[in-house]
């Protein structure tokens, strides 16, 4: 038996073969299973595993970092606030819709 290849692929550029691997891997999102790869010299990517028949992938992927430390969070939001209490979601954490009216600068 034949060794499975192994592939390292950035998301944008994964075939629709890995695209449909990892939407049957991670239903529900892969948040919770990204891992931080460190390079030898010290550079490091995010990435997802998935596999196909011919190949197993590690697919970079994208992570934004909430780095700001609790006392940055309750600066910016108040004292006692939660996450579910900022600006922009509601109580279930859901994104709330705003349209702000923007002044033509040219009028």
């Amino acid at each position: 038996m034949e060794a499975k290849k192994r592939l390292v692929v950035s998301y944008k550029n994964c075939t629709d073969e890995v695209l449909e691997a990892i939407r049957k891997k991670y239903p529900n999102g892969y948040n919770d299973f990204v891992i931080k790869v460190t390079k030898p010299n010290g550079d490091f990517f995010y990435a997802i595993t998935v596999d196909t028949e011919s190949a197993s992938y590690l697919v970079k992927v994208d992570v934004k970092i909430d780095n700001l430390t609790e006392e940055e969070f309750e600066k910016e939001f108040g004292e006692g606030a939660d996450a579910d209490d900022a600006p922009g979601f509601d109580s279930e954490g859901e994104a709330e819709e705003k349209i702000d009216s923007l002044d033509d600068p040219e009028e």
